[in-house]
């Protein structure tokens, strides 16, 4: 035995170098520098000590190693390169690493200089051992050369099994470490194998792993063979329906002239497969998925026994019946349901930590500010709800840690006073928990813990088109921090839509209302129901808003019955917003179940607002361009919001706007193509409106009024939702004494002129028309009629809100006193002389202040309607009579002591 000191290489697991073998492997380039000085200080090959490391904490070399000569190094191309150097070695002799050296070994350091010790054993192992070695290793081979593919390969293993019948005995060891050095070994018998140092132990060791390895190879050759003679039929069919998909994949290329290659791979493939295609494992994969959703429901709830039944079903039916593909469809639709009682319904609710949070109700108001502007009333009801549900999560979640500091282990003194506290029905366990024992319950299912959560609101928001009653909906679901849903109701005529089929049709399924809990995947989304005063009239479908009755109603919702799916579904925590044009063609009891919440027309300084604040961005992001782009003026805007666009909502407000934006799009594109002469002006001021919108719709003859006698100005309110004023003429014709109307006028307004004229003629001697009680105003001289005309002829006009102001028009025309052009009135009368209340009182009043009436006449009962309706500064510009009676009504019309009254000069005829 000889020392010598060599440079040690450390080999990462799983490398195991042994004589005669050779290796090739990645070294860092610290090692690899110290090997280069080495190959270039040496004339010959140098030679270094390839040492395995063991695996521990921190990584150690092991005691023995392989003395090898450094066959090839192979450097990165640059020496700023992070590739590592290659380095082949070839084992020469076994050597035991000694303790004495260079240097602190680090798995980092790469190469040390260590003292190792050449083990050399001269002689030959024993015969015994020498047979046993070759027919183990004949063995091996024999099996190597039958499983091997290739052709070189059994070349080789017959070779080397013609050598190992040749060898001396003295060769015999030799043969060992070559034969162990090609098997794939497992690293722990390498490691044994290395430290084997006599003849015979290494023979003895070579032989067992032979022998191991032959058994595993036959084991493995039988395993294989018999999944080859197991392979069933739906395996070969999968083979062939793979081969086929291929081949139709080709053909389809061919067919379309794609000759470039295989189709591109597109969202949803791998490796050129689709997801049409037909795949067990994706069915196998999909059961599996259903059956985890059937395990996740409560147990003992209607659900879960509705799907545990149909699923015993579903696995007793052939696969390929009918009835197979319809239980799978309603599984399907059954454990898509989030249903409150699963176990993950701990993530459908709002987390108690934001509900903890002081800023939740904060937050929420500057979320529904940020999205709407105005719209006070809608703002405050849902800041109640939000805090309605802050209050009762807070109180369930302190009520829950109670519970659960009494049920918790406690000492005996606590026990004792947790008892006093429970009451007299508690129990202790042996742990010493404190439990409340409620009395026997008689039930047919398991008891579950009540849910006491906070029923969602059913409100309806009525209002004209475009005053963003959907867009509301939006918003309050991100307020809410939960999913939002919208089901059209327009032209539902089937009551199927709502509840679902029955599944004994072909086709069934669930109505909208599932659809959409599924959709949301939580069992508290924010639903919206879209224009619900247009759900279709009983017919022989059925009654789709006699359906809508359990859906809204807050004490029958929790147990919503689908037809389809036929278990209670519990909608309470939906919060379900309604929104709808009128109420005239709303079932009562339907109406009845609803929070209704109106929503008027938005007045000039809140459309100012919107579009500077929503409009005009939006209309900017969808055309191309910023801010810097498009700047448009107050007056223009103004002048786009009074003369382009008649409405209550934003929605024409939008498209003008959206149209100058696209105009300066055009002189946008052209500016920076070079094709248009002169600077870009990014202003867009009041006289260009007319050359980018046209000619303004609506002009100033509102504001051209007149003061003459029989005119009097009344309040309407139009189709669009938009309140203006309109005048009442009145003028006095040849005739026989009676009443004309013209104006494409509706019955109940037609009413309010016979009502007026009878009043007038009622009381034309107390207004000093007539010089005697009895006498006919229209009959004094010459016979008469009044022709009463409201312009605009070609639009139906109809409403009780006339009165006032035709029986104003026609006092005037026959006193001869006028009213003034900056009075404006409304209200209905009676025969009596009252004047009744009005609707639409905030659209009104706003049309006058545009119209720039100083002073309008309502109905005593209207004045809650301006106070909580009508904004402050409208209120401040204009003077506001309220009246009870004509009298009132006509005397803040024509002024105080205009007309004359006689009230206490009372004639009495006698006829004896």
């Amino acid at each position: 035995m000889s020392t010598a000191t060599l440079p040690v290489l450390a080999l990462p697991a799983p490398l195991v170098l042994l004589p005669t073998a050779r290796l090739t492997l990645p070294i860092p380039r610290a090692a690899g520098e110290v090997l280069l000085e080495l190959i270039h200080e040496t004339e010959t090959q140098p030679v270094v000590a390839a040492v395995p490391l063991v695996s521990s904490d921190p990584p150690a070399l092991h005691p023995w190693g392989t003395a090898a000569r450094v066959v090839r190094l192979v450097r990165p191309p640059s020496r700023t390169s992070k590739q590592p150097f290659l380095l082949t070695l070839h084992g020469l002799s076994r050597v035991r690493i000694l303790d004495e050296g260079k240097g602190t070994f680090s798995p980092a350091s790469g190469v040390v200089e260590r003292t190792v010790e050449y083990v050399t054993a001269d002689g030959a192992p024993s015969q015994e051992s020498i047979a046993t070695f070759k027919a183990a290793a004949h063995k091996l081979l024999d099996r190597m050369a039958q499983d091997s593919t290739q052709q070189s390969r059994k070349d080789s293993y017959n070779k080397i099994a013609n050598m190992l019948d040749e060898l001396s005995d003295q060769r015999v060891p030799w043969m060992a470490d070559l034969l162990v050095a090609g098997l794939n070994t497992e690293h722990g018998d390498r490691l044994d194998y290395l430290q084997a140092v006599t003849p015979e132990d290494r023979v003895k060791r070579a032989t067992e792993l032979c022998v191991k390895h032959a058994s595993i190879s036959e084991v493995t050759r039988k395993i294989a063979q018999s999944v080859d003679e197991s392979l069933s039929k739906q395996q070969k069919e999968f083979f062939l329906r793979q081969q086929l998909a291929a081949i139709q994949r080709e053909l389809h290329n061919l067919t379309r002239g794609n000759a470039a290659g295989p189709p591109p791979l597109v969202e949803g493939t791998a490796g050129g497969r689709s997801e049409l295609d037909d795949d067990e494992q994706a069915e196998q994969d999909d059961m599996a998925d259903v059956r985890a959703r059937i395990e996740a429901m409560a147990h003992g709830s209607e659900e879960r026994k509705m799907a545990v039944r149909e699923w015993r079903r579903l696995k007793r039916i052939p696969q390929g019946s009918v009835e197979h593909g319809v239980i799978r469809n309603y599984l399907d639709w059954l454990t898509s349901i989030p249903w409150p009682s699963s176990a993950n319904t701990a993530q459908t609710s709002i987390a108690l930590d934001k509900l903890k949070d002081r800023t939740f109700l904060t937050n929420a108001r500057k979320q529904l500010d940020e999205d709407h502007f105005g719209l006070e009333k809608i703002k405050k009801r849902l800041i109640e709800y939000l805090a309605v549900i802050r209050l009762k999560g807070l109180q369930e979640a302190e009520r829950d840690a109670q519970n659960a500091q009494i049920e918790a282990p406690q000492s005996p003194e606590a026990r004792s006073v947790a008892l006093v506290k429970a009451g007299p029905n508690t129990e202790v366990h042996q742990q010493g928990a404190v439990t409340k024992v409620s009395p026997p319950v008689v039930s047919q299912s398991p008891p579950h813990k009540a849910q006491k959560r906070v029923k969602g609101p059913i409100l309806l928001f009525v209002g004209p088109p475009g005053t963003g009653k959907t867009s509301l909906g939006q918003s309050i679901a991100r307020a809410l921090d939960r999913p939002f849903q919208r089901i059209s109701l327009g032209g539902v005529r089937d009551e199927a839509e709502i509840r679902g089929h029955r599944r004994t049709y072909v086709a069934s399924g669930p109505g909208n209302i599932v659809q959409a809990l599924r959709k949301a995947g939580r069992p508290d989304p924010v639903i919206l129901l879209d224009e619900i005063d247009k759900v279709g009239q009983s017919n022989f479908h059925g009654d789709p808003a006699a359906a809508l009755l359990e859906v809204l109603d807050p004490e029958q919702n929790h147990s919503f019955n689908d037809h389809y799916i036929n278990v209670p579904i519990d909608l309470s925590q939906v919060l379900f917003i309604c929104t709808s044009n009128t109420l005239e063609t709303i079932s009562a009891p339907l109406l009845d179940r609803c929070e209704i919440v109106q929503l008027s027309g938005y007045t000039y300084d809140e459309k100012m607002h919107i579009a500077r604040k929503f409009l005009l961005p939006k209309q900017l992001q969808a055309n191309g361009l910023t801010a810097e782009h498009v700047k448009l003026t107050e007056p223009a805007l103004l002048h786009v919001a009074t003369h382009y666009t008649r409405e209550a909502g934003v929605r024409s407000l939008e498209r003008a706007i959206g149209a100058v934006v696209r105009h300066k799009a055009v002189e946008w594109a052209e500016h920076t193509d070079g094709t248009r002469k002169g600077e870009y002006r990014a202003i867009v001021e009041e006289h260009e409106l007319e050359k980018i919108l046209g000619i303004a719709r609506w002009d100033e003859e509102e504001r051209e009024r007149e003061e003459r006698r029989g005119l009097v100005y009344g309040l309407v309110v139009t189709g669009m939702g938009e309140g203006g004023i309109l005048p009442v003429e009145t003028t006095v014709v040849p005739g026989s004494g009676k009443l004309r109307l013209t104006g494409s006028l509706g019955e109940v307004i037609k009413e309010s002129g016979e009502l007026a004229l009878s009043w007038v003629k009622a009381h034309a001697y107390d207004l000093y028309i007539t010089k005697t009680r009895f006498q006919d105003p229209l009959k004094v001289q010459d016979p008469v009629d009044i022709h009463l005309h409201l312009p605009s002829g070609a639009v139906k006009k109809d409403g009780p809100s006339a009165g006032v102001a035709m029986t104003c028009a026609m006092v005037s025309l026959l006193t001869g006193a006028c009213v003034p052009s900056n009075v404006a009135m409304t209200g209905e009368i009676t025969l009596r002389g009252r004047v009744g209340a009005v609707g639409g009182i905030k659209e009104k009043v706003l049309g006058a202040h545009r119209a720039q009436v100083t002073k309008v006449i309502l109905p005593w009962s209207n004045r809650k309607d301006v106070e909580h309706d009508v904004p402050l500064e409208i209120r401040a510009d204009m003077q506001f009579v309220f009246v009870r009676t004509i009298q009132e009504a006509l005397e803040a019309a024509f002024g105080k002591g205009v007309i004359g009254w006689r009230r206490n000069d009372v004639l009495v005829e006698s006829r004896l």
